[in-house]
């Protein structure tokens, strides 16, 4: 019996900071707290990828063999030789927001409020906040990250994407199959949100996402660079009582 009420408590305390989190006023939100909400949350994620591994040189090969033969020099040259490569691999990041969804806007709002923005820019910006997306779901992608390589060409492709093109190859998908197809596409502008993928809310009478969806996902492929797919849960969609997407 101790043995599970230790296991139930530490459950509780794990998912404690998450339901403060959305207890929490906005306004309170820390910078951590911002970004979890942009970039890991029921509302936001990351899809990353990682560059590809240089295969090691001879000389590479030759260090780890000499290396290896000297016990005080294993563990450093299984992490700098081994694979041929440095600690820090260069990646790209794929930002995938459901930005219809109030706590998503809530968040840019704050993270401009906590680098700096005056009182009176906040003000103005929480009418964003407040904005009503009745009619429709909008997924905002952006990209960065420090693979130079694929960066430029990621964002070449983001910013010249045809919306006729668009509207075969980005679509949100439900757990029963059902595929919902964009109907307005806007590139990147200097507003930082990224890229908008809009898609009607109400489908045949009925919105697309209900609260016994389960699950959603976002699917997008541009050309051979940009592939996304992520998966939401709808039932972790709740803010301030109602289901936000």
């Amino acid at each position: 019996m101790r043995r599970v009420l230790f296991i139930l408590s530490a459950v509780l305390l794990i998912a404690a900071p998450t339901s403060a989190q959305k207890e929490k006023p906005w306004t309170e939100w820390t910078e951590k707290e911002a970004a979890k909400v942009l970039n890991d949350s029921a509302w936001g994620q990351t899809q990353t990828e990682l560059a590809e591994a240089p295969e090691p040189t001879s000389v590479q090969a030759v260090t780890q063999t000499t290396a290896a033969r000297r016990d005080d020099q294993r563990i450093p040259a299984a992490n700098s030789v081994e694979s041929g490569e440095s600690k820090t691999r260069a990646s790209i990041n794929y930002r995938v927001r459901f930005l219809s969804a109030k706590p998503v806007r809530a968040a840019f709002v704050r993270m401009i409020e906590l680098q700096g923005a005056t009182p009176e820019r906040v003000a103005e910006l929480r009418t964003f906040v407040d904005r009503s997306f009745a009619d429709y779901i909008v997924i905002s992608l952006a990209i960065d990250g420090i693979d130079r390589k694929r960066l430029g060409p990621s964002m070449q492709e983001i910013n010249t994407a045809e919306e006729a093109t668009l509207q075969k190859t980005a679509y949100l998908e439900r757990k029963d199959g059902v595929r919902l197809f964009l109907t307005n596409f806007r590139p990147p502008s200097q507003d930082g949100l990224g890229a908008k993928f809009v898609f009607p809310r109400i489908v045949d009478g009925k919105p697309f996402i209900e609260a016994g969806t389960g699950e959603v996902k976002f699917v997008l492929e541009i050309g051979k660079t940009i592939k996304i797919n992520r998966k939401f849960k709808v039932s972790e969609m709740m803010y301030e009582g109602k289901l936000e997407y």
